[in-house]
């Protein structure tokens, strides 16, 4: 049987244990029916090797943007400079950037300006926003509500694990989001409930490999193909089939990615 379609919205595939095997994480990821894949910036210095990436294998689309742990590092980046970058025709986003505090890797304060600055290039390019937000909930939330004042934005909430609060003043603000291997995850009954409040629409789900492999495959490397598992479970979490689950969030990127051009796999029947 023929495995539904499913796009892994967001994966890291310069990272050495994925970009050592790309054609053999390509492969699998086909096998297990995910036939797009974003892989993401956490450098703007790293712009190249991930648009080399994206330019070679089809089915790979990519982001620009400065992870908030390395905020600090380039805070000279400028919202034009994002811009003018994400004029690739393969250049689907802006980030990931917004707030770490469980880290703290990068100062706040640059934190907080690097995220501000990407709002301002997401706005500007009219790409989606991919947000991390780690232990800074509230923060994370007035800067949403803030920037959305000054002007609308499409932002993502990446591999949701934050608590409620944070998911309702998402959705308020018009935020998609997506949901990882976390799900999987015994002790996340939290991310279970957030999945719960999340409408069916603004729902999309990821690997963030190399990171977080969800369940049964839960300590080793992540890869693209491990984001049918947590499909999966999201469609278990919500009372729908895996083939509409399917359907359901890969109709919602190509809504939130909207530079993607939507495959045949994806199509209606298909």
């Amino acid at each position: 049987m023929t495995p539904p379609a499913i796009v892994d919205s967001h994966c890291h595939l310069d990272f050495d244990v994925l970009s050592n095997d790309i054609d053999g994480v390509i492969a699998r990821a086909h096998d297990a029916g995910v036939h797009l894949m974003v892989t993401i910036s956490t450098r703007v210095k790293r712009h190249d090797a991930i648009r080399a990436i994206a330019e070679a294998h089809p089915e790979v689309y990519f982001t620009v943007g400065t992870h908030p742990h390395n905020a600090h590092e380039e805070l000279d980046v400028t919202a034009q400079q994002l811009v003018e970058l994400s004029c690739h025709p393969k250049c689907v986003g802006i980030g990931e950037a917004g707030l770490d505090y469980f880290y703290d890797n990068s100062p706040r304060d640059a934190q907080a300006q690097g995220f501000r600055t990407h709002i301002a290039a997401a706005r500007a390019a009219d790409l989606p926003l991919v947000i991390h937000s780690r232990d800074a909930e509230g923060d994370t939330a007035d800067i949403l509500d803030d920037e959305m004042g000054k002007g609308p934005f499409k932002p993502l909430l990446h591999c949701f694990s934050s608590s409620l609060d944070l998911a309702e003043r998402g959705l308020a603000a018009g935020a998609y989001m997506s949901f990882s291997g976390i799900l999987t995850f015994k002790s996340a009954e939290g991310i279970r409930e957030a999945a719960r409040l999340c409408p069916l629409e603004r729902m999309l789900v990821e690997t963030d490999a190399p990171y977080l492999a969800p369940v049964p495959h839960r300590g080793k490397s992540n890869e693209p193909a491990f984001t049918a598992h947590t499909l999966a479970h999201l469609a278990e979490v919500k009372g729908v089939s895996i083939e509409d689950m399917a359907r359901i969030t890969s109709d919602n990127f190509f809504r939130l990615f909207s530079k993607v051009p939507r495959p045949a796999q994806y199509e209606a029947g298909a």
